[in-house]
């Protein structure tokens, strides 16, 4: 697939802001990984610092332990080293934007993880003054089927209700971007017609960085 779509100009200096791209999947060579990489070097370009946290290629656990288990008695409580890295990275972000596959209308399980191990009681939510308040989010989606699939509203319903309102605006985000790229797998596809398609994901990639950016 052809990749090298150009980036808009970079701004001459960072803006000294930080945006967190978080990567939830198993191969570096996926498409998934090129999404990313992509709604990076948009960031970068609009002057943001880039914190790319590929949860794979970083070993994160996605399984949940006693250490990493909400104690609702003590907000203060002090989780897993582990855990406690990967929220003040997510703390010292403005902007937050996880690339994943949607998978059987739901998360891979290494991101789920990530939201249930890190975005934890007393760091992310349940304070008087939440600790995400002022970030903005974009959550972007990889669906294997087609906009105009029968169940192509379930994909948007996971970002809408469960990524939205479920853990953004429970947790005190509330200026959310969801963007949902149909058709990753370019079925049916070859020559020109897929390296089009190809593009045409890419540039709605982003274009949602775009809009996130802008507010």
């Amino acid at each position: 697939m052809n990749q090298e779509t150009p980036a808009p100009s970079p701004s001459s200096e960072p803006n000294g802001r930080t945006a967190l791209v978080v990567v939830a999947h198993h191969r570096s060579d996926s498409l998934t990984a090129a999404v990313a990489e992509r709604a990076a070097a948009r960031l970068e370009a609009a002057g943001y610092r880039v914190d790319l946290l590929d949860l794979h290629a970083e070993g994160f656990d996605p399984r949940n332990s006693e250490a990493d288990e909400p104690d609702y008695s003590n907000r203060d409580k002090v989780y897993s080293d582990e855990v406690h890295a990967h929220i003040r990275r997510v703390h010292a972000a403005e902007l937050i934007v996880p690339v994943f596959p949607v998978w059987w209308f739901g998360l891979p399980a290494l991101l789920k993880g990530w939201i249930d191990r890190v975005w934890n009681y007393g760091l992310a939510y349940g304070r008087s003054r939440s600790p995400m308040e002022g970030k903005r989010m974009l959550w972007l989606g990889l669906a294997g089927l087609g906009e105009r699939d029968p169940n192509a509203d379930l994909v948007l319903d996971l970002l809408e209700g469960p990524l939205r309102r479920g853990v953004s605006e429970y947790c005190g985000i509330f200026d959310v971007h969801t963007a949902a790229l149909f058709d990753s797998e370019g079925q049916d596809l070859t020559g020109e017609a897929r390296e089009r398609h190809y593009r045409e994901l890419f540039a709605g990639a982003e274009a949602a960085v775009d809009k996130l950016v802008a507010g």
